[in-house]
């Protein structure tokens, strides 16, 4: 988990980088920014507020020969090591991005490199190395006296409130690849930053494996559960396997399909999915791992307990125990009307 709140942004490089399949250069700052309050405040809501909304993911640096081959993994070895480098080693990182503008999809834009303190990860106070990118220039209005009248300027910049893309990447776990977390608001050019500028890959950690797996049961009820049985079954079945992941520190496998999956005839069905699909989830061979607590809150946050009916009905089971459901909703077949019903025992009605 991550706290940005005390994070301090010890010095910061600016540099211009444009796209090299249009011609267009890199322009490199001589010095760094001097940064003032009221600059350094705006900088860090502008750079960390994506982070604090989004859903924490974590990247390593990779290479398919070695992580010490990773361009971007000896630069910012070399920053961490050398704080005061860091203008210099910003030049590198710069040329490095421009090396790879080279599709027509890919914006110019400003590039901002900074050494930060202070970061809190998993309670654990650590420096990091932000690197960030804005591409988007939006128009808007200035206004200027002139004589007795006021004069609109129509001038460009960047929407502060929308970072286009950055990453942090924190000096932890260099033997791995460093620890990052990455965003990127635009979809036009998916690979170029993540895969081809920092040479990233998702970091399989215990958050990771834990997202996944739930990701993966939720495919499988919606594939595999709800055919075979009927919606209420397949909400059932997500709340159950919340709910193991909820009460367990570890992950077991075999213990969770036996008491998640109450008709045993599903539990190879299960089995033979994971072999297919766990590919897509990065989980083919995971059955054993801790439970992330977090990935779980934000699995259950996600999750959609309802049951929509064609005759513009809506139930939506809201509980925390799933045996709730089993014994507080039944469904039957009314053979004078030809329909399916679902029968709700309650006390009393709850007043909003």
């Amino acid at each position: 988990m991550i706290n940005l709140y005390p994070t301090q942004i010890e010095t910061i490089s600016l540099h211009r980088v444009g796209n090299k399949n249009k011609g267009e250069g890199v322009f490199l700052s001589e010095e760094p920014f001097s940064l003032n309050d009221e600059t350094t405040g705006l900088l860090k809501e502008y750079f960390f507020k994506p982070f604090r909304e989004k859903e924490e993911n974590y990247f390593k640096f990779d290479n398919e020969v070695d992580v010490t081959f990773n361009e971007m993994f000896k630069i910012v070895t070399a920053i961490f090591e050398n704080p005061n480098s860091l203008h210099e080693n910003s030049k590198k990182i710069a040329n490095l991005l421009f090396d790879q503008s080279n599709h027509p999809h890919i914006k110019s834009g400003e590039v901002y490199i900074a050494y930060l303190t202070d970061l809190m990860l998993d309670n654990v106070k650590v420096n990091a190395v932000g690197v960030f990118k804005s591409e988007l220039k939006h128009d808007f209005l200035q206004f200027q006296e002139k004589g007795n009248s006021l004069d609109i300027l129509v001038q460009q910049g960047i929407n502060i409130n929308k970072l286009d893309k950055g990453c942090l990447i924190f000096n932890t776990d260099k033997e791995e690849g460093y620890k990052i977390l990455s965003v990127d608001s635009n979809r036009y050019d998916a690979k170029y930053w993540l895969e081809n500028f920092l040479g990233a890959e998702p970091l399989a950690d215990d958050n990771f494996k834990t997202k996944n797996y739930l990701k993966m049961c939720q495919s499988f009820a919606k594939d595999v559960v709800l055919p075979a049985e009927d919606k209420q079954q397949e909400v059932l079945f997500m709340n159950r396997a919340v709910n193991h992941f909820a009460k367990n520190d570890t992950f077991e496998e075999s213990e969770f399909l036996n008491e998640v999956m109450e008709n045993p005839e599903l539990i190879p069905e299960f089995k033979h999915y994971k072999v297919e699909k766990g590919p897509k989830y990065s989980i083919e061979d995971v059955s054993n791992f801790d439970i992330a607590n977090k990935a779980v809150s934000d699995a259950r946050k996600k999750m959609k307990n309802v049951i929509n009916l064609d005759t513009n009905i809506t139930i939506k089971l809201d509980f925390i125990n799933p045996e709730s459901a089993e014994k507080f909703v039944e469904k039957g077949w009314d053979e004078e009307r030809q329909m399916y019903y679902y029968l709700l025992y309650f006390n009393k009605e709850e007043k909003n």
